[in-house]
């Protein structure tokens, strides 16, 4: 029962400080796009973004300028079944690279001009940290509430306090970017066997059989593929995970990055910021925090699609469509910090291209409405 409690009151508490939609808002920039020497609606789901931006954060004048892409790390006990071709050892290595500006992510950010952030949730911990300015991590922001996830082939991923902890902790992350004056973030993640615990909340989320949504990952070969297949399904089975329950689900066959995102982006919609959905496990935990908490809905926005089996599924789930097709399945936030250019180009036409009264033409019509 407490737990039950403990659910009611953090779903209240977020659906509380998420005020709606500011109509408004959303009117005056429609308007703007509509009066700019162009035919109207012909940029869009750019059009469309910046005016749903300027309905989330209660302003025609959407200001884009800081940007932060947040990088949840995470390791996974169900590696043990083989379900990824490298090692735990490697969720950390990459953590390091990306404080070391050297991963994909970090030059792609550098191009958009966006800050890196990475944030361990539950990584495996270390033995070579130590307290001087020695310590490889020491860029790394600690939110950690694990050493790492239990395999959850054989039982809860994590315990519910953890979850629910974790979903505290990627709030926190973006009321601190809020504080910082970062007007857009994208979500990424970075954990050896998330696309497993992925896979699994898809198939409970969207009630479908673990093949259907399961997919190489990192690129397992057939039988890596089935090992992955059966560890879902296993999963699912020992755990029976209640799909009402989005903490129930998290806990039981999640992962703390995943339950971190998930938090992300129940900020973002709290703290007025809109969010970028990267890949496959960032769609994942996108959809988790929307069945939680629906009026979250008006916060995120679908970057690109993965390649991933289930990624046009997810995006679908939550009618989000998204902005490019590249058939990326990088992860990392590689995704949504891809299409962050083009919503500086969107957001430069709706402020400075000329008008139709400027150039002295007779406005166009709108006619799809």
């Amino acid at each position: 029962m407490t737990g039950e409690n403990n659910l009611y009151n953090l779903y209240h508490e977020i659906k509380n400080k998420i005020a709606p939609p500011d109509e408004k808002a959303y009117r005056e920039a429609r308007k703007r796009w509509n009066e700019i020497a162009k035919p109207i609606g012909s940029l869009g789901l750019l059009e469309d973004i910046i005016c749903d931006i300027a309905a989330l954060t209660g302003s025609a004048d959407v200001d884009l300028s800081r940007k932060a892409v947040l990088i949840f790390c995470g390791d996974h006990g169900v590696t043990a079944q083989g379900v990824a071709q490298t090692g735990q050892n490697v969720t950390r290595i990459a953590a390091r690279e990306m404080t070391k500006g050297r991963t994909a992510v970090c030059q792609m950010a550098a191009v958009a001009g966006c800050d890196v952030r990475v944030i361990d949730m539950g990584m495996m911990k270390s033995t070579d940290n130590n307290n001087n300015n020695n310590n490889p991590d020491r860029k790394i922001i600690d939110c950690s509430v694990g050493n790492g996830t239990a395999d959850f082939t054989r039982g809860p991923a994590m315990t519910r306090k953890q979850a629910e902890q974790a979903i505290k902790n990627g709030m926190e992350i973006v009321r601190k970017a809020r504080d910082e004056n970062i007007n857009l973030i994208a979500v990424g993640e970075m954990g050896i066997g998330n696309t497993t615990a992925a896979s699994a909340i898809t198939a409970v989320l969207l009630n479908l059989p673990a093949r259907d949504v399961t997919g190489r990952g990192a690129g397992l070969d057939s039988t890596g593929l089935e090992r992955k297949i059966k560890a879902v399904e296993q999963g699912i089975y020992i755990n029976q995970p209640d799909r009402l329950d989005i903490i129930d689900i998290l806990s039981k066959i999640g992962g703390f990055e995943l339950a971190g995102m998930c938090g992300a982006f129940l900020g973002a919609a709290v703290y007025k910021i809109p969010a970028l959905i990267d890949g496959f496990p960032s769609a994942a935990a996108a959809l988790c925090a929307v069945k939680f908490c629906p009026a979250v809905s008006k916060a995120i926005f679908a970057s690109h699609v993965s390649a991933e089996p289930s990624g046009e599924l997810l995006l679908n789930a939550m009618n989000q469509t998204p902005l490019i097709r590249a058939g990326m399945r990088l992860g990392e936030g590689t995704g949504a910090v891809a299409v962050m250019p083009l919503l500086d180009m969107a957001l430069s036409v709706y402020r400075n291209c000329y008008t139709f009264q400027e150039a002295n033409i007779t406005a166009y019509q709108d006619y799809n409405n």
